[in-house]
């Protein structure tokens, strides 16, 4: 029997970095070019196969906004991926990345899949070199990928990339809950035919 595994995956990095447009090419094939932040956050679901092994992705987009970001510990409990995001072409966005690996790995106990994602990789304002990316991966032992949602550059390979390790996780054990129903006092009362 194929069961269907539900994973939780969290994309997290600065603001205008292409989180929501990673997600969106990868959830439709398309390249949304009207800018709109995220207010809070998104989520959506696709399912994915991996060697027989079903896997519901249920993606969280968060907001980078630093006003937001109190709201980030819940989003990132319970996750079993978490991708950080940065602008190849904005230095700072990729400095940032330490901030939010530090966050996933202060609020997710448990394990969890790290991903750094160079999004923008099609502007050719590179600030960030691949090779200081994949110092930064090595050290918090992260998968490193460029991307380009505007030219759907890598981003199957990321999310297959995101399964294939999903897949590796043992799916949730389910509880067998015993379940007891009680039927209320008046309905004893009156199929005994007492008032008390």
């Amino acid at each position: 029997m194929n069961t269907l595994m539900k994973q939780k995956i969290v994309f997290l990095g600065d603001s205008s970095v292409g989180k929501t447009c990673i997600i969106g090419r990868f959830m439709t094939g398309d390249f949304n070019t009207g800018y709109e932040a995220t207010i809070g956050t998104d989520f959506s679901t696709k399912t994915m196969t991996f060697q027989n092994k079903s896997i519901q992705l249920q993606i969280w987009d968060t907001a980078g906004q630093e006003r937001y970001r109190s709201l980030i510990p819940s989003y990132i409990r319970d996750s079993s991926a978490a991708v950080i995001v940065y602008d190849i072409n904005d230095r700072q966005s990729f400095e940032s990345v330490d901030k939010w690996i530090e966050d996933v790995r202060s609020k997710e106990k448990g394990e969890i899949f790290l991903f750094l994602v160079g999004n923008k990789l099609d502007l050719g304002h590179r600030e960030v070199t691949q090779k200081e990316a994949l110092a930064k991966g090595q050290n918090y032992q992260c998968m490193c990928f460029e991307t380009s949602a505007k030219t759907n550059i890598n981003i199957t390979e990321l999310f297959n990339a995101i399964t294939e390790k999903l897949s590796t996780l043992e799916p949730p054990v389910e509880e067998h809950i015993e379940t007891v129903s009680l039927g209320s006092k008046k309905a004893e009362n009156e199929s005994n035919g007492g008032c008390c």
